[in-house]
């Protein structure tokens, strides 16, 4: 669990994607391998591995990384790291990364899925099927990386490189990976090799591949929720499959913007009512550090739903957006249904016109309380 953040703000530590930790990995492995084909002989033994490892990012920031477990024997080499996201709340902060590394006399790299990496199983990603689940931008890292050794030390050969996350068949469950077909474990990530904290890249990239997933296989009406309850409820309403299930969570933003280069013939969203209040304001992430419930907004919203004043006052000071709704239950007023035409009226400002859409509110027992389409 993470502790507490601090009362004062303070700056923020950036950390490593694991696309970096398994270059690194890759990095050290290949360079104890590759030594010891240099340094062979009857005096010389066996090349010691490194202890720390510098690689280059993407867009070519050096970096360098703690290799805290190596073995090897005469052709392959084991090296691992620690995966440091930094202030990120990241599901693979403090796993172990590794990387088995064996020379081929074939040139080229070949990637595999290792304990703890899953494999690609449908279509829709950037992978194809059957693929070991190491994204296209940590495997020209890795690539990159191993040719430059390789001309270093004059080596003609090629590398077979299996990835491993400790424990991440487990860590898996708690992502988007299961739901887009990413089966035995973790992705291995990263665009940029940096983690920046809250930037949320690492789920809002699951958003996007999740829609991507749905269209290949030729879903076309998808739902997507702000959580489980939200999720419960439109699938119940629709009786749609798990791949047409997009867990947005407060990114409807993400949502809908992909929809704009990637549309589909339907779009549900579903929410709890006050996060679909913030929508209904034009907010586009739905957490609490970037948009609050604005009873004054509501109280408005309740006169001109039929409300009276005294309601309206009701409502202003409600201390919870359920408590402003049950208010407005208990005089037939119905803000709920006010609040989705706002919220739907927002969300076709950015999908296109060519995209059928509804939008529907549940309250924190997960029933449907309003709707508009």
């Amino acid at each position: 669990m993470w502790s507490e953040s601090e009362e004062q703000p303070k700056k923020l530590k950036t950390g490593l994607t694991t696309g970096s930790c398994a270059t690194a990995c890759c990095v050290a492995a290949a360079q104890h391998l590759l030594n010891h084909l240099k340094n062979t002989g009857p005096s010389k033994g066996l090349a010691l591995s490194p202890t720390t490892v510098e690689i280059t990012l993407p867009k070519g920031k050096k970096v360098s990384l703690t290799i805290c477990h190596s073995e090897w024997t005469l052709d392959s080499a084991i090296s691992a790291t620690i995966k440091d996201a930094g202030d990120d709340p990241d599901v693979t902060h403090g796993a172990k990364v590794s990387v088995v590394l064996r020379l081929t006399k074939e040139t080229g790299v070949l990637f595999r899925a290792g304990e703890g990496v899953g494999t690609v199983t449908r279509e829709g990603l950037a992978l194809a099927v059957g693929e070991p689940a190491i994204n296209p931008t940590p495997r020209k890292m890795m690539i990159e990386h191993l040719e430059s050794l390789a001309s270093e030390f004059n080596y003609q050969g090629g590398f077979d490189v299996t990835v491993e996350v400790e424990g991440g068949e487990g860590l898996a469950l708690k992502t988007m990976n299961p739901r887009l077909g990413i089966l035995g474990g973790l992705s291995i990530l990263g665009t940029t090799g940096i983690v920046r904290p809250f930037s949320c890249s690492a789920y809002i990239a699951s958003i996007h591949q999740g829609i991507d997933v749905a269209k290949a296989n030729g879903i076309m009406h998808i739902a997507a929720s702000t959580g489980n309850q939200s999720e419960a409820a439109i699938r119940e309403k629709y009786h749609l499959p798990d791949i047409a299930l997009i867990e947005m969570g407060d990114f409807v933003g993400a949502v809908l913007k992909y929809l704009k280069k990637a549309p589909v013939q339907r779009l549900s969203l579903c929410g709890g009512f006050g996060k679909i209040s913030k929508l209904a304001q034009g907010h586009m992430d739905l957490h609490s550090r970037a948009s609050s419930i604005d009873f004054f907004y509501l109280a408005e919203l309740t006169k001109k739903a039929g409300g009276s004043d005294g309601l309206g006052e009701k409502v202003l000071n409600s201390n919870t957006s359920i408590e402003a709704l049950q208010h407005c239950q208990n005089e037939q007023v119905d803000l709920a249904n006010a609040v989705c035409t706002e919220a739907l009226a927002q969300v076709r400002r950015i999908v296109p016109e060519s995209v059928e859409l509804d939008l529907w509110v549940v309250n924190r027992q997960g029933e449907i309380v309003g709707s508009a389409s």
